[in-house]
This record gives structure tokens, C-alpha cells and sequence, in this order.
């Protein structure tokens, strides 16, 4: 599997709520910072803020765009791109956007080798200037 084809599946996962089976693609160590300055360290902790927000956010649709490779090699790659969401919080239209970085690293698994997130930073902003 590409990076690429990799970082669809990602979010192919998050779209459709798989918590269990995005877990899987999350490395037990990863680092998670979100855009509301929120830090999440460990798959645990990153766990409860991915359920907190699934909890939170009713009917949503999540996608990203302008995804860049940075760095790409048979061990490691990071990407840049920009993400949007749009659902509903407490019943009212909510939405929101910004830049993410998302740092992945090849492991061995059962199946050979895989990818698994390491880093994920999201904040508020555009990715390139207007």
C-alpha cells in the first residue's frame, strides 16, 4: 500500500466512524494535536478525543484536500493538506476547517509490513496563502 492509498483509506475510516478499525491505523505511541490546542498522547488518550468528537458532532462529513507528500520513503512519509468538516453540534449546522500534517512510519505486522499514523497535527488556517 502507497502512503497515498493509505492516507484515503485514513480517512475513508473517519468518514464512516470506525473507531476500531481507524484505531488500527493509529501507532500505540502517536501523537495527536488537534485545532482546539488540545494534545493527545498515546492511542488511548487519542481514542477518548476521537470518540469525544464523534460524540459531539452528529451527521458529519469530513474530507481533505490539496494533499502534498513532504517526505516519502519505503520507512516514512508526511503530508500536508488542508481538511473540512461539516455537521451538527447540539442539533444547529456546525462547520470548520483548517491545515493538517499527518506523519506515518512502516511497522511489522501479521500480514508483512504496514502504515500507521505517528503524528497528527491539525490547526486553523489555509495551507497556502490565498
Amino acid at each position: 500500500m502507497t502512503p497515498t492509498e493509505f492516507m484515503r483509506e485514513y480517512l475513508n475510516l473517519a468518514r464512516t466512524r470506525d473507531i476500531k478499525a481507524l484505531l488500527a491505523l493509529i501507532d500505540d505511541d502517536a501523537v495527536f494535536l488537534f485545532s482546539n490546542q488540545s494534545s493527545h498522547f498515546g492511542k488511548d488518550a487519542i481514542r477518548n478525543a476521537i470518540c469525544a468528537n464523534f460524540d459531539a458532532i452528529q451527521n458529519e462529513d469530513y474530507w481533505i484536500s490539496d494533499l502534498t507528500w513532504l517526505v516519502s520513503s519505503d520507512e516514512v512519509a508526511v503530508c500536508v493538506y488542508e481538511f473540512a468538516w461539516a455537521g451538527e453540534i447540539d442539533g444547529a449546522r456546525a462547520f470548520g476547517c483548517g491545515r493538517g500534517t499527518t506523519a506515518i512510519h512502516r511497522v511489522a505486522d501479521a500480514g508483512g509490513a504496514a502504515w500507521r499514523v505517528v503524528h497528527e497535527h491539525l490547526s486553523r488556517g489555509r495551507l497556502r496563502p490565498s
